[in-house]
């Protein structure tokens, strides 16, 4: 694949940024695209190495070495077809996906892996540009009818996969605009909302209807839904959020993570300052931040914080600071835990790890100061460090320590279907088929939080399922 001996030869380039100093007076993306050049060199590192471990490592099964090698030949309409065949839309994993892919390439064991998420992001964007994508409508119509509850990667991908199977779909948003948390929980820095408009315009010439501002279980009964429906996919989030439960929690400082990003992104949609915050306006400005969780979403409100002119933003995680770098013999091909710093990172943060926080104090209802100690680690236990406790200072103080499992009240209560041990729908990654007759579930709602790669990859498999119960035969691939 590739140069045979490009690995040998060419230095992995990745794609750059803005300077901070630029990027921190808007909100527009700002990673820089390689040169046609430059992206047929990495696409040229790209080895024969045998066993494609990268397969394995990409939720999607995305045929990887495939489109490299299309790229290296300048054929780019064919690497755009066989990167469409097993990933319905590749800008958003280009932009947003943590690329396990490069994780298990077989040159990351010298730390130096293709550059496999730019290469996907390139082929993808000139496809657009070069006027390839098309809507792909059905050529026979089956007269079934498919709900899809949810407008997330897995309900789009879903719902695409059975509009092309040439079934009637309709998606359900609870929120006024398509995306899920593409849509309100990614800062538009990381990725433009113009990029999902586009996907649902496309999918609305396939067939594809979009009904907005409407919540099932509340607005809509799961009744009527399947009384009107021949299959209802439930393909909501996991938006049911970790709580931070100690003294003080109940100050007006200390908000949801979910609901500083939902805000920002709305205003930055357009939307009036009243109808982005139903609760009172959020925002950073002038504040002393901490954020407490050391994932994306943690990392999201740093980016976010300090784009508007935060006094200071510092980012609380209770586990030990990983190490800089994994070790590659026990670790690879599997994704490695060590340490990792975003682009929102670079651009103005405290970090700590090994924090516990304890409690948080203020007069007047409003939050100034956390206190927190240290702890270590013994055994896979927790256990605090005498006499290191420590208050930082603190305006406002976010919440981003991950979600425990989809909103039960509402669509899940009312269907009745079985949940697992940890609160998801149950539903085998086979059929995707709920203990309720006719209904399925996939992404989130089904998996519990994850990447975006893997609600996408849910969602055609499950589209594939609801094919198959509905005709008796698929020629969606799974």
């Amino acid at each position: 694949m590739g140069k045979a001996t490009g690995f040998l030869e060419i230095e992995r380039r990745d794609r750059g940024y803005d300077k901070p100093e630029k990027r921190l007076k808007n909100w527009s993306e700002f990673v820089k695209p390689l040169g046609e050049t430059e992206i047929r060199d990495q696409a040229a590192r790209c080895m024969n190495c045998g066993i494609p471990y990268c397969h394995n490592g990409c939720p999607v099964n995305n045929i990887i070495p495939d489109w490299n090698h299309l790229v290296y030949e300048d054929q780019w309409r064919s690497a755009l077809d066989v990167l469409h065949s097993t990933n319905n839309f590749p800008e958003f994993t280009g932009r947003i996906c943590p690329a396990p892919c490069e994780a298990s390439c077989t040159l990351n064991i010298d730390d130096s892996p293709v550059t496999i998420k730019t290469i996907e992001c390139q082929i993808v964007d000139r496809g657009w540009e070069e006027g390839w994508i098309l809507p792909q409508p059905p050529r026979i119509r089956t007269g079934r009818r498919v709900a899809v509850v949810g407008s997330g990667p897995a309900g789009l991908a879903c719902a695409q996969q059975l509009a092309r199977a040439g079934h009637a779909v309709t998606v359900f948003e609870k929120n006024d605009r398509v995306g899920g948390l593409m849509r309100y929980g990614i800062p538009d820095f990381k990725m433009e909302k113009h990029l999902i408009n586009r996907r649902a315009q496309q999918m609305e010439a396939e067939g594809v209807t979009f009904r907005t501002s409407v919540e099932i279980g509340v607005m809509m009964s799961v009744d009527s839904l399947q009384e009107n429906f021949d299959a209802v996919v439930m393909a909501g989030g996991a938006e049911k959020p970790r709580l931070l439960d100690i003294p003080g929690s109940e100050l007006s400082g200390v908000r949801l993570a979910m609901e500083f990003l939902t805000q920002q992104n709305k205003r930055n949609a357009g939307d009036d300052e009243v109808r982005a915050a139903p609760r009172g306006s959020l925002t950073a400005t002038g504040k002393h931040v901490i954020v407490i969780g050391g994932g994306d979403t943690g990392s999201d409100c740093v980016g976010t914080s300090n784009r508007q002119g935060a006094a200071s933003v510092t980012q609380l995680e209770i586990m030990p600071k990983p190490p800089e770098r994994e070790d590659k013999a026990l670790s690879w091909p599997n994704w490695p835990l060590r340490l990792r710093t975003s682009s929102s990172h670079e651009e103005g943060c405290d970090r700590d790890w090994a924090v516990l926080t304890k409690r948080a104090t203020g007069s007047a209802d409003k939050i100034e100061a956390l206190e927190c100690v240290r702890v270590e680690w013994v055994n896979g236990r927790m256990e605090e460090i005498a006499g290191s406790e420590f208050a930082l200072k603190a305006d406002l103080v976010l919440l981003a320590m991950g979600f425990t499992g989809p909103i039960q009240a509402g669509m899940i209560e009312q269907s009745g279907v079985t949940l697992d041990a940890r609160g998801n729908v149950q539903a085998t990654m086979q059929d995707y088929r709920t203990s309720r007759d006719g209904v399925f579930a996939c992404g989130d709602m089904r998996r519990g939080q994850s990447l975006v790669v893997w609600a996408i990859r849910e969602g055609r498999q499950c589209a594939r399922a609801v094919d198959l119960e509905l005709m008796g035969t698929s020629e969606l691939p799974r």
